[in-house]
């Protein structure tokens, strides 16, 4: 007889709840098992050499990925506490169908509060400026990676994913066109971190062998294979985005916040306090 066991699991934070329920009700055959262990050794995180806990010199809330979801943005964005500084780690555009308000409503908020708002260079962000700067050679991949939704939320007709180099340069002008004065400008200015005490805020991810002051610009952009297998030993957290998770968690010294807004519906804040409280706050559709 082949007996088999129902796990449930729930995860639970400060004033509401972030449900993960999986079910296991099969038995794992035996290949699948030694597979499964094989790959739970290789992607598991090494433990910090400390245990300091993540400690940012003032409160600090840390926005994941908006995508265009602008309703969640605003939604979460009155939720925060009006004390914290806010922190957005980039990927405001692409896949979601409000881009551009979601541009104009983060330089519009930054604007109105430069000592408290700040938002990150995304990989997003920087595909639309390589459309920008030469469309002919890199325009398809933006166009393949949720470029054709922005170009549709600024009003920009008749674009799709293979075109030819002229069709593309034309786009291309089009968009410029589009923009608000001073649009363009604002999303290549924006910084890829941002940091307070023991915590660093990127988009995408850190080196987990080099001081964070020598990471690339490349590796907070577009991450690093070794930032998701191995833990920092230096006592520094690095809060990001990027990388989709079921669950936002903090774990092994990095703070996942990007949960999907605009395929799940939840856009996730991680509230980092200075006593090393770390909690996270939803918005939903």
């Amino acid at each position: 007889m082949i007996l088999t066991k129902t796990i449930r699991i729930q995860y639970k934070y400060p004033s509401f709840i972030v449900p993960s329920v999986r079910y296991f009700d099969r038995p794992i055959p035996k290949r699948e098992q030694t597979l499964l262990n094989f790959f739970k050794k290789k992607s598991a995180p090494s433990k910090p050499a400390d245990d300091r806990p993540c400690a940012p010199d003032s409160p600090v809330s840390i926005i994941g990925d908006v995508h265009g979801c602008l309703n969640l943005a605003q939604s979460l964005y009155e939720k925060l506490g009006a004390e914290d500084q806010v922190v957005f780690v980039g990927d405001f555009v692409d896949r979601g169908e409000n881009s551009a308000d979601t541009l104009i409503w983060l330089r519009d908020r930054q604007r109105a509060n430069p000592d408290r708002v700040t938002c990150l260079m995304g990989n997003h962000e920087v595909m639309m400026i390589e459309f920008l700067d030469d469309p002919a050679k890199r325009g398809a991949r933006w166009l393949s990676h949720g470029g054709l939704q922005t170009l549709a939320s600024f009003g920009v007709p008749g674009a799709r994913e293979i075109m030819q180099p002229d069709e593309l340069m034309a786009v291309s002008a089009q968009l410029k066109e589009a923009m608000p004065d001073g649009l363009e400008d604002w999303i290549r200015a924006l910084p890829t971190s941002w940091n307070s005490g023991n915590l660093w805020v990127v988009h995408a991810g850190a080196n987990p062998e080099l001081p964070m002051n020598s990471q690339s610009e490349k590796t907070f952009l577009w991450g690093s294979g070794a930032f998701l297998r191995e833990a920092r030993t230096d006592g520094i957290w690095v809060a990001h985005g990027h990388t989709v998770v079921d669950t936002p968690e903090q774990r092994a010294s990095k703070i996942s916040t990007d949960t999907g807004a605009y395929h799940s519906g939840r856009l996730t804040a991680a509230r980092c306090l200075p006593n090393g409280e770390v909690y996270f706050i939803q918005a939903t559709n």
